[in-house]
């Protein structure tokens, strides 16, 4: 019969229970670790869900500011409306998305006219409607399908009397506006690719090929 002294058996007790706290502590601190890992990818998934906001536009309040210019003498605005759009934003900035344009809804908005000559807003619009210029009874629409984005500035496809080009819209900023989402941005396009192609009679007037468009999108 083996006698095993008493403080052997104390020290070989304290080992046991050392051996197992450290266990338990390790086993603590590895599912600690993975929850926190685990965690730190959903904050991730979550973060990017976030950033990523398709835009519910407002077509009552969305519009295309146009400007045509006659070379050194006025320029006439006025506005347009959307039928359909679609956009998507992320951090900030465009990703994607596409609109419609109503031609129909074409108005004139500058005081550069002078009835009794026989200048008017209505006349105006009756001539950018006809087939001089946009042609509006066959091609009622005009489309813009972003193909790229990048920073300030989206690319895509714009077509306007069936004819297709590219063109890039500059200066995009998405800001916020009364709990509503505001994007904007400038586009400048050569109406004569479209076979806008009509020139003032004048040889010493010029109708500016180029038309200059302020997009304005209203959202949330």
């Amino acid at each position: 019969m083996t006698i095993i002294p008493i403080n052997n058996l104390k020290l070989n007790t304290m080992r046991r229970k050392i051996l197992i706290y450290g266990s338990i502590v390790l086993v603590s601190v590895i599912l600690l670790s993975c929850s926190q890992r685990s965690n730190k990818k959903a904050d991730v998934s979550l973060g990017d869900k976030l950033t990523v906001h398709n835009i519910k536009v407002d077509l009552t309040e969305s519009r295309v500011i146009w400007a045509g210019t006659l070379l050194g003498v006025y320029t006439h605005t006025g506005t347009v409306k959307f039928t359909e759009a679609d956009l998507g934003v992320k951090k900030g900035e465009v990703t994607d998305g596409s609109f419609v344009v109503d031609l129909t809804t074409m108005v004139a908005t500058d005081d550069n006219f002078n009835p009794e000559e026989g200048s008017t807003k209505e006349r105006l619009i009756g001539h950018l409607s006809s087939p001089d210029f946009f042609d509006v009874k066959n091609h009622p629409t005009a489309t813009f399908i972003i193909k790229s984005a990048e920073g300030t500035s989206a690319t895509g496809d714009l077509t306007i009397r069936g004819i297709t080009n590219e063109e890039t819209v500059e200066n995009i900023k998405v800001e916020n506006l009364d709990g509503k989402v505001k994007l904007s941005g400038d586009m400048v396009f050569d109406r004569k690719k479209y076979n806008v192609s009509w020139d003032y009679p004048a040889k010493d007037m010029l109708l500016k090929k180029e038309i200059e468009l302020k997009i304005e999108l209203i959202g949330s």
